[in-house]
């Protein structure tokens, strides 16, 4: 327990980045309320706190305590002092609720009572969530600490752990918990069997009977494309609507796009034997909600942007803002141009491929000519991504070479040894080898090392112009530079050509590519309200950091400019439109009337997303959230969708259920 009073603050490297400060204390002498300074003096109950939460940001981690609201993020921290601050803050709330629990230990009989009611009569699967609503409603100051989302049994004093029933086991162990529903679900299935065995004209698997009966406080259920995902979700509106768990206004189906919301309102109620009209369950999109939620509080439906419900409007947009920065921003012309030219691929090592193939996959221009064929702008075909920089460089300043000209020199026994520098310049018959060596003179290649020096060494007895240059220099940013020095010192012109041409020359898939990914950054930027500097320091973790910071200078003019395209036509995009829903639900103009949130294709989820669930979940006590999706399709990638929130599920949402649909067809229901 804590027994003095400890500061927090972010560490002094984020400080320096941050544009916001903030000091957190938990004192001793206040342990019923949390102390925050943010932009002012604050304090949160202690009671009002509903989780708290450490994640991983751009460049630091993070903190968030959600409480009746608001929701604070505490930024700027190391893995482990985000660690150590989730840690205490638990202890420390914790330690308010067995002040509570010893002031009223009177009423734990009174809980005993309630908690043997539900598991006696067997009516239901048990969540956490299921216990605490029962200790709930149970008057009383020991009662409110118990059933408090953030209670846990072993952050309260042993003494008083010794008071707390027998049956509160069913909240504080979960084995106890878990041994009456695994019994509850082979009864259920039994009582259920032909409820299950004809769901709109289907028979359910036995998985998919599981994976509607459970219903703990987070659900994720793992299926492949084609495995009857639409169909569980139907079963289990239909399940807890004929259990009566919930009413119908209390259940929200969410999906990613209108096709599938309305597969589902069909089948829903078709399931139910009502008019799709008549379904007072919600089903909508992800937008429609947030459009809804907006409308519903402010009055209004939110000013979107007439581009972004078109397929291709984004896209179109990003190209107009991307030729419109051409022609009034020289530093972006240069960035953008060098970006398509030079650039257009990472270099990235192949130790950090699983494999050597999925390295050539990589590299290779065309996936039809073998790993060792990478395009250049000279039309010439190179061996690395390295080489296709300084041919595509070279390209681009009119200068004459030759790729790999063969050429023979005498060894030191006499014999006679044929080579293929990298680069021939015939107007001064210079050679230029690059070689793959790192800065320390080692290279990942067997033997390199010893082949290289016999190549420096026959330069040098022919008496051959030569220079070189390496892999190091390509990593630390000096490649280029290093080849204009060389080129300069030998009097060979160096004439850019024009923008036209260069354009002319791009294919448009690499231009296309970089506009879906310029897409999906500007989401991230402006969902994380990301600096420039943010951006720099994290290309610098990257394998290639030259490339990297380009880009990064890129999308920031690139974001920058898409903002002020909003803010001039006073219109928010989708996920700003989300994201405005989002702090309604969180400071509580919004109220949700959901209990039960059932997610199609999580594997689609992207952060804004992600957060509006959280929202609609931690506003409203004993939420309950039951998401299906798959571990590799995921089509809205593009969209910004972050894999993490669906791989990672429990480590965003809580403790959670997780099973697995394999790929069977539905059977029809006999009959």
């Amino acid at each position: 327990m804590i027994g003095r009073s400890r500061t927090y603050r972010p560490s002094l490297w984020a400080r320096i980045f941050l544009s916001e400060n903030w000091k957190l204390v938990l004192s001793a002498s206040s342990s019923d309320r949390i102390r925050l300074k943010l932009k002012a003096d604050d304090e949160v109950p202690c009671l009002d706190v509903t989780d708290v939460s450490s994640t991983k940001a751009l460049l630091w981690h993070t903190v968030e305590i959600r409480s009746k609201g608001r929701v604070d993020a505490l930024s700027g921290l190391t893995a482990k002092a985000a660690q150590t601050l989730r840690e205490e803050l638990l202890a420390f709330v914790n330690q308010h609720l067995a002040e509570l629990i010893d002031s009223d230990k009177e009423r734990l009989r009174e809980v005993d009572t309630k908690i043997r009611a539900i598991t006696d009569s067997n009516q239901q699967y048990l969540a956490h969530a299921d216990v605490s609503r029962a200790i709930a409603s149970v008057p009383g100051s020991a009662s409110v600490a118990l059933a408090h989302p953030l209670f846990d049994a072993n952050l309260i004093p042993a003494s008083l752990r010794e008071y707390l029933p027998t049956s509160f086991a069913m909240l504080t162990d979960p084995a106890v918990r878990s041994r009456y529903n695994e019994s509850f679900v082979v009864h259920e299935m039994q009582k259920f069997d032909g409820f299950f065995s004809n769901l709109g004209g289907f028979s359910l698997s036995q998985e998919q009977r599981e994976a509607c009966i459970r219903l703990e406080d987070n659900n994720l259920l793992v299926a492949s494309a084609g495995s009857g995902k639409s169909a569980t979700m139907v079963g289990k509106v239909a399940y807890v609507l004929e259990k009566g768990l919930y009413q119908p206004g209390e259940i929200l189906v969410l999906a990613f796009n209108k096709s599938a919301v309305d597969e589902l309102k069909e089948r829903i109620a078709k399931q139910l034997g009502i008019e799709e009209d008549a379904l007072e369950c919600r089903v909508t999109t992800f937008h429609a909600l947030g459009r809804g939620i907006i409308e519903e509080t402010e009055g209004r439906p939110p000013q979107l942007a007439n581009w972004v419900e078109h397929p291709a409007g984004e896209a179109r947009v990003i190209d107009k803002i991307i030729r419109e920065l051409m022609d009034t921003n020289d530093e972006f012309k240069r960035l953008w141009i060098d970006l398509l030219s030079i650039l257009p691929k990472a270099d990235i090592p192949a130790e950090a491929f699983d494999s050597e193939a999925d390295y050539e996959r990589y590299i290779a221009d065309r996936n039809d000519r073998g790993g060792s064929t990478i395009g250049t702008l000279a039309e010439i075909y190179v061996r690395s991504l390295q080489e296709q920089r300084i041919a595509n460089w070279l390209w681009v300043h009119s200068v004459e070479f030759e790729y790999e000209k063969q050429i023979s020199f005498e060894e030191e026994d006499g014999s006679q040894r044929f080579v293929q520098p990298d680069f021939h310049y015939p107007l001064t018959d210079t050679f230029h080898e690059h070689f793959a060596v790192n800065a320390d003179g080692s290279s990942p290649f067997d033997n390199y090392v010893e082949h290289m020096q016999g190549k420096r060494a026959g330069y040098k007895r022919e008496e051959l112009d030569f220079f070189e240059t390496t892999s190091a220099q390509a990593r630390d940013g000096t490649l280029l530079q290093r080849l204009e020095a060389e080129l300069v010192k030998r009097d060979i012109p160096l004439t850019e050509k024009s923008t036209e041409e260069i354009l002319k020359a791009i294919e448009p898939v690499v231009i296309t590519h970089y506009q879906k990914l310029i897409g999906v950054c500007i989401k991230h930027i402006r969902a994380s309200q990301l600096t420039l500097e943010m951006l720099l320091e994290r290309a610098k973790s990257l394998h290639d950091k030259p490339r990297a910071q380009y880009f990064a200078r890129a999308v920031w003019l690139i974001t920058q400019a898409y903002s002020r395209k909003l803010d001039e036509a006073k219109r928010i995009d989708f996920d700003s439109m989300i994201g405005d829903a989002v702090r309604l639900v969180e400071t509580g103009r919004y109220q949700s009337p959901y209990s039960l949130i059932l997610v199609d294709e999580f594997q689609d989820i992207s952060d804004p997303r992600a957060n509006l669930i959280k929202a609609l979940k931690h506003q409203k006590p004993f939420t309950k959230v039951f998401a299906v999706g798959d571990d590799w399709q995921s089509i809205y990638r593009f969209a910004g969708s972050d894999i993490t929130i669906f791989t990672q599920f429990e480590a965003n949402f809580g403790a959670c259920w997780q099973g697995r649909r394999t790929n069977l067809p539905l059977q029809s229901a006999p009959g």
